[in-house]
């Protein structure tokens, strides 16, 4: 017995692509941390050290990413008829939390750096910077080969990797002023506009994935003027119980209870409405439950956090 999805071949297709983008980035990201603790520790610049902790988050989160590809691959089963895909969902939201813990970070080593600016050999510090910008844009542009305007996950890893490069900016600014002014205060001051940057970024995604989790309204559907349209359909009565949920991302579900008038044709009305659902918000996974009058089954029950539409 099968529980398969009706898209479930371009979501495979979507999820080895997505997984071989995050290989990629993974492996520069890797590599890159290890020059970052060296110079760091040549030059003796916490900038550096704390920016290669800032990519052993990246490696983390893309690591974590990768992860959640796998589990989402997994087949759905009669205890979960809709697979893992929520897991990529869960690691989104992991990855806007650790945003957010990075942001908190870089705050407080900035204050520290306030106190007592430490000294760094500038010289160093700029060219590994420069480097470092050099790693996180070509990881950025591997991310960026994927569908990140739909896929949570995959944007969240993206948003790791453009926060890293902004602090690489970041560290490369501050190092030209400490080179040629001598000011260390430059460090931890554009520190906290990038750290402001990466909260923002973590803000958005956790914002996003906590709607998926809690089975939130997609953004791009709007229920009133769905329920308009579907009303438009001859022989539609009155629709109730409607939702609309995202399972991850780019797979969205549809179910809702359609009354129809007496003698009403029952297929064409259902083909019709599936087909406007299609047309209007592009779902493909739609539960429809057509009912006449006879059929009454929620006047001797109560309906909690359900929408119940009627022709105006």
């Amino acid at each position: 017995m099968g529980f398969g999805h009706e898209h479930g071949h371009n979501h495979g297709h979507g999820r080895s692509t997505n997984k071989k983008l995050l290989r990629i980035a993974l492996s520069i990201t890797i590599g890159f941390m290890l020059v970052e603790i060296i110079g760091g520790l040549l030059s003796n610049s916490l900038a550096l050290l704390s920016d290669a902790g800032h990519m052993f988050s990246d490696a983390f989160s893309l690591f974590l990413s990768l992860i959640a590809i796998r589990f989402a691959a997994m087949p759905a089963t009669a205890k979960r008829t809709y697979g893992l895909y929520r897991f990529e969902i869960l690691a989104a939201f992991v990855n806007g939390i650790s945003l957010a813990a990075i942001a908190i970070y870089i705050y407080l080593e900035a204050y520290q750096r306030l106190m007592s600016p430490p000294e760094v050999q500038s010289t160093l510090m700029i060219a590994i910077s420069v480097l470092g910008l050099t790693a996180n844009l070509a990881a950025a542009w591997v991310l960026s080969r994927g569908n990140t305007s739909e896929n949570l996950n995959l944007r969240s890893a993206f948003l790791h990797v453009v926060g890293d490069a902004l602090g690489s900016i970041g560290a490369i600014i501050a190092g030209l002023l400490i080179f040629f002014f001598d000011w260390y205060l430059a460090d931890p001051i554009i520190s906290i506009v990038v750290a402001t940057l990466i909260l923002f970024s973590g803000w958005r995604v956790t914002k996003e994935s906590v709607h998926i989790l809690i089975e939130g309204t997609p953004k791009h559907i709007d229920l009133e003027e769905l329920n308009k349209t579907l009303h438009s359909i001859p022989g539609i009565q009155n629709i109730h119980d409607l939702h609309v949920w995202t399972i991850t991302s780019g797979m969205d579900s549809l179910s809702c209870h359609i009354m129809i008038d007496p003698g009403a044709n029952a297929q064409e009305i259902l083909l019709a409405s599936r087909k406007v659902i299609r047309d209007t918000c592009g779902i493909d996974h739609i539960t429809i439950q057509i009912e006449t009058e006879k059929l009454k089954e929620h006047d001797s029950c109560i309906c909690l956090n359900s929408y119940n539409y009627r022709h105006p």
